[in-house]
Order: structure tokens, then sequence, then C-alpha cells
């Protein structure tokens, strides 16, 4: 579909559900850049607290004017700020979301039991209100359908451009990373008092099991999670062994994920694990890295089984141990590295920002056409 045609645009408000940098920050503006020659589009960020993001969206959206809202990720701030503008002006609004968020909280315990009973009610709220729900996850998809509720598909996305390959740049040598195999992952690490886990907690593990090989980690990333994981390698004795690069610019990650060798991208095996999005694997795969990922979700439909391991429900123990020996094989055959190249076209044809920039804007038109045009 061209997203360029002679009409009057239709202005387009952008709500993210998080700040500038942040990963949806990003997400909606690489698909903005790309809807440009179609709408008049206008980018809001929540900024503050709840209330305070509110008003303040609210009160741009009052100021642009626009036909329809897209939301992205179902928080209050936006949600309800898009909710209120519908009944101020007249205008839909879309919500997308890649979480089922009260089972997330339900499982983290994260939330007490009114801040549970709150999140329940939102998001049944939110999935009602929307003149329409787009979801990243087929799973996620099926699961709404199940109950009644459709949902557009538009997975997470990446520009292929920006995350191609990288040559090596030094890096490697910079923090001591030659002559060893690297395995690692970018994320932000949230630690569960309930789970007694958090993100990353996979690649701690899987380097103490492999202390004696010639292995080495690498955690991109920031969170509450860190100090545990830290801690646990100070536990093992493997301090030297894991390196805990904190956040790093986005324009500067293409650069950091080349010097990762084998990339983890894990998902729980439950409802929470199915349905939640899988953001870093479309900029691994658009990398050219070699990926070992749970057997959950999305992972399970683009990669091939070599690469995929089995998980069993929301902590799995021996996960680990799978990891490793999968690990120990790559070591054994270093050679296997080398189908990740296959990767870089597996990404543009499901996760390219293009591709997906053409189904936001057949969901927009839809919407816009079942409220007659509005604005």
């Amino acid at each position: 579909m061209s997203l360029n045609v002679a009409r009057e645009k239709a202005t387009v408000a952008f709500v993210v559900n998080g700040e500038r940098e942040s990963a949806m920050g990003h997400r909606a503006r690489a698909l903005a850049a790309r809807l440009r020659g179609r709408y008049r589009i206008r980018l809001s960020y929540r900024v503050g607290g709840r209330l305070a993001a509110l008003a303040r969206i609210f009160a741009a959206l009052r100021r642009e004017r626009p036909s329809i809202v897209y939301v992205f990720d179902m928080a209050y701030s936006g949600v309800l700020a898009a909710w209120a503008y519908r009944a101020f002006a007249g205008a839909p609004f879309v919500v997308e979301t890649g979480d089922a968020i009260y089972e997330l909280m339900r499982s983290t315990g994260n939330r007490g039991r009114v801040g549970l009973w709150l999140t329940r009610r939102f998001e049944q709220f939110s999935l009602r209100a929307a003149d329409r729900v787009v979801v990243r996850g087929h799973f996620h998809q099926r699961m709404l359908a199940g109950s009644g509720r459709a949902a557009e598909l538009i997975q997470d996305g990446v520009d292929t451009r920006d995350f191609a390959p990288s040559p090596p740049n030094g890096l490697r040598k910079r923090y001591a990373l030659e002559g060893v195999l690297t395995v690692g992952l970018v994320g932000s690490s949230v630690w569960s008092e309930k789970l007694g886990m958090c993100y990353g907690w996979e690649l701690v593990e899987l380097l103490r099991l492999l202390r004696g090989a010639p292995v080495k980690g690498v955690f991109i990333g920031d969170g509450t999670g860190l100090a545990h994981l830290r801690a646990r390698c100070r536990e093992y004795g493997i301090e030297d062994r894991v390196l805990f690069l904190g956040r790093v610019p986005y324009k500067q990650l293409p650069g950091y994920l080349g010097m990762i060798d084998v990339c983890l991208s894990t998902q729980t095996n439950d409802t929470v694990g199915r349905v939640r999005t899988t953001g870093k694997l479309p900029l691994y795969l658009a990398a050219g890295r070699y990926v070992l990922a749970s057997d959950v979700g999305e992972a399970s439909r683009v990669l091939a089984p070599e690469m995929l391991v089995p998980y069993e429900g929301v902590v799995d123990e021996k996960y680990p141990q799978k990891l490793a020996a999968r690990i120990e094989a790559i070591l054994a055959r270093p050679e296997t590295l080398a189908r990740a190249s296959e990767h870089v076209a597996v990404a543009k044809k499901h996760f390219d920002y293009s591709t997906l920039a053409a189904r936001v804007a057949r969901v927009v038109d839809d919407v816009l056409a079942e409220r007659g045009g509005h604005g």
C-alpha cells in the first residue's frame, strides 16, 4: 500500500506512555517518520507523574485538534487523556499494548491487592473503550479474540538500516573480549521479590555453569535488578566473567550488539511470557546476531529450531543448564554462528518499520472511515 496519497492530510496524535528515549518513544518516532507523507503527525510523551502527565497530554490534544489519537502502551496517562479528548472532541483513539498488564503485575508481585484490582479494571476499561486495539504478538491477538475482543497485529519493529550488521569497531578489544565467545542481552532489569529473579538471571547462572570455558557475558541496560545480578556474580566468584555496561544510547546500540556473539531472548512459559512482546529480538535479528531464545511467543515463529530452548513454567531452574548445553555445542562447532547472517532477511520481512508503518496506516484509515472521517 502506498503511504502517499493525494488527499487532505488527517492529523494523527501519537501519544507515548513513556519518555522520549523509551522504547515506545523510539517506536513512535520511527513510525512517524514513515507516515508523515500521509498524515500530519503530532507526538506527545509522558512527562512527570500520572495526573500531571495526563493533564499535559490532554492539553496538547486540545491544542493540536487531531482527527485520531494513537496511544503507545496501555498506561493511565495516555489512555485516559485520549478517552477524555474523545468525549471532548469526538476523535476516536487506538490503544497499542504489548502486555497482559494485570497478569504481568500479578506474576511479578510488584503491586498490592488494591493496585492489582485497579490494574485489572483499567485494562478491562482500556480494551472496551478504545475504538481499536493493537497488539504486538500473535498469542496476545488470539487470547483477546478468545474473550471476544478483536485486535490488530503490529509487531515490535526495527530500522534494519540503522541496525545492519556492523564491522569490528574495537569494542571487543576495549573490553578485553577478544578470544572468547560472548553471550549477552539488552534491556531493563526489574527485580521481582516474589519470584526472586529478574531479567538477566539466566545469563549469570549460565556463566556460573561455564566458569571454566572461554565464555564471557555482556549485559547492556540498567534497572533495579542489576544490584542483585552483581551480588550473585560476587557470590559465585565470576565478577570478571560478566560485563555490565549500563544503558547505551540508542544510536550507539548497533555497534555494541556487534560485540555479542550470542544474544539471549528469554520469556516465561505462561500467559505473561507468551503475550509479552520481544522488543529486543528484532534488534538482534537485524544486527545479524545468533540468538538463543526460550521456545515461547514470537521467537517460536521466526527462529530456527536449533535456536529455541524449551522453558518450563515461570521460573525454570533447569533453563541455564539447557542454555549451557547449547553454548558448549557452539564452542565445539563455532561455524554454527554463521547461521546468524540469515537473520537480517528475517528482520526485514517481519519487523522492518516500513512494513509496520503500512499496517498502522491501515488501522488509522479504517478507524477514521468508521467514524466518518472525523476532523
